[in-house]
């Protein structure tokens, strides 16, 4: 006889632990319950506060690679540390790896040229690198930290479930059926927890917000669990990101209930989107004013752009700024040097005003699929599109024809930072304007002993192109003279 499931909620928990499904009176409220409680016994974090967790392996640089399509360049994880304080929705995360593959971007020495340490942190709805002794807002890097707040450990998972209303659902394929509890933080994620019947939780299929493809899909697996700290806790975690290969952990140390403290910087609390104009020749402004800048070009009928990077939020401020820059005119036209996600984050919205986008004619295909895709409820990082873009790819060379400032646009070859790198040469003002092949040192500092390969790269391609200017824009750091690129890779720049 099936028991009677109407009365208690200990007799309705009991009904779903034992027969889910066979007792017609649970009501899905209870099924949730069952499963969590389930999930949190077999774990052992039904008391978790706070969890450490250490390990090593492999990742990638997401968003980073070589051509449109391909996986994530390779990492080496020497070390990363996450510590979640779950009470407070806070994670501090820090990290040594180096590169595992010589040939796509992020912000990692060049192959067998060291390794970068950092500390990245979150907290409700801010997130911000530590770098050195400073604190740096980084808004467009909160849906990623809150995503891994709450998926990267099983524990976690499972308290978002019992925070954010869960509701239990079943997945199936042609041999197996297994529970599932799917939820939402609006703005920052969704997620569906697979769990097998032992109540542990086997993988996350979830999506964050992304500034390019309006939804990045995750999955998460967690593999042979073992008894670590008085948890039940996979010692492997594998992850896939957009598709391609980005995170696997062996995991070596794990701390519960140990003090994790995270205060919210005062000027991360009050941080905003600053863009500044500098004038750096008639009709040409460098927009600066955060890590990834913007150059704004006067024509005779418009304002043109190079780059709107990182997020929704800095290609609205730089939009507006550039709007204001000459009265009547208005920004048209933005040229995208590349497709890493840092430099292509603010495009949704120049695209969502009927903006023309240049790219080159590898990324256009790329984009354009993309920006197809329905998008995920936006956030500050993300927005969606709404299709009027009109894109124009780049082979080779382009020209924006003007009688004061013609505009064109070159891509380099070879680059081992990304196929399809451009270029823009003003050639009235000599003025190079890139992005990461060139990104300056501190003034005065000393050429390296082995010249920077991207350096050389640029170098070769300028000595192809014939071009000979007298100042680069820079798309990261400061506007120098052409000279302190020459230096660095030990020539003297051309007459």
């Amino acid at each position: 006889m099936t028991p009677s499931c109407s009365l208690p909620v200990e007799t309705a928990l009991l009904c779903t632990l034992l027969a889910l499904g066979g007792c017609a009176t649970v009501t899905p409220e209870a099924r949730t319950a069952a499963l969590i409680a389930q999930a949190e016994a077999a774990m052992g974090s039904a008391a978790l506060k706070t969890l450490t967790v250490t390990g090593r392996g492999s990742g990638a640089s997401v968003g980073q690679a070589y051509a449109p399509g391909m996986a994530w360049p390779g990492l080496h994880l020497t070390a990363l540390s996450r510590a979640m304080n779950f009470e407070t929705a806070s994670l501090r995360e820090e990290y040594i790896r180096s590169r595992s593959e010589v040939l796509g971007g992020g912000a990692v020495p060049a192959m067998g040229s060291g390794a970068a340490r950092g500390v990245v942190l979150a907290r409700e709805t801010f997130a911000w690198d530590v770098a050195g002794i400073a604190t740096v807002a980084a808004p467009a890097a909160l849906p990623a930290r809150v995503h891994d707040l709450w998926t990267s450990t099983p524990q976690g998972a499972i308290k978002a479930a019992a925070r954010l209303g869960a509701r239990a659902g079943v997945k199936r394929d042609l041999l197996r059926r297994w529970d599932t509890l799917s939820f939402e933080l609006p703005g920052q994620f969704s997620a569906t927890l697979v769990l097998e019947d032992t109540g542990l939780i086997s993988s996350i299929e979830s999506t964050v917000p992304h500034a390019v493809l309006g939804g990045m899909p995750v999955l998460t697996q967690f593999l042979d669990y073992r008894l670590h700290d008085g948890l039940l806790m996979p010692s492997r975690i594998v992850q896939d990101q957009g598709g391609h290969a980005a995170l696997d952990l062996q995991v070596t140390a794990v701390a519960a209930n140990e003090a994790v403290e995270i205060t919210i910087p005062d000027n991360v609390r009050m941080a905003t989107e600053t863009v500044t104009v500098d004038p750096v020749a008639d009709g040409v402004w460098l927009l600066a004013g955060g890590t990834h800048h913007s150059v704004a070009i006067e024509l005779a009928t418009q304002i043109v752009l190079v780059e709107m990077p990182l997020h929704a939020g800095r290609g609205r401020a730089v939009l507006d700024v550039a709007h204001r820059l000459v009265a009547g005119k208005r920004a048209l036209t933005v040229i995208n040097t590349h497709h890493h996600f840092d430099h292509a984050g603010g495009l949704r919205v120049a695209a969502a005003e009927g903006a023309t986008v240049i790219t080159s004619a590898l990324a256009r295909p790329y984009f354009e699929t993309a920006f197809a895709r329905p998008a995920a409820p936006a956030t500050a990082a993300s927005a969606p599109a709404d299709g009027r873009a009109r894109w124009v790819g780049v082979e080779t060379r382009a020209v924006l024809a003007d009688a004061e400032r013609p505009v064109e646009i070159h891509e380099l070859q070879d680059s081992l930072h990304a196929r399809g790198l451009l270029v823009v040469w003003l050639p009235r003002q000599q003025l190079l304007i890139e992005a990461d092949a060139y990104t300056p040192g501190a003034p005065g500092a000393a050429p390296p002993a082995v010249p920077n390969a991207d350096h050389l790269n640029l170098v070769h391609n300028l000595d192809r192109l014939g071009l000979a200017p007298l100042r680069i824009l820079p798309l990261h750091g400061r506007v120098v003279p052409a000279a302190e690129l020459y230096a660095q890779v030990g020539r003297k720049p051309p007459p």
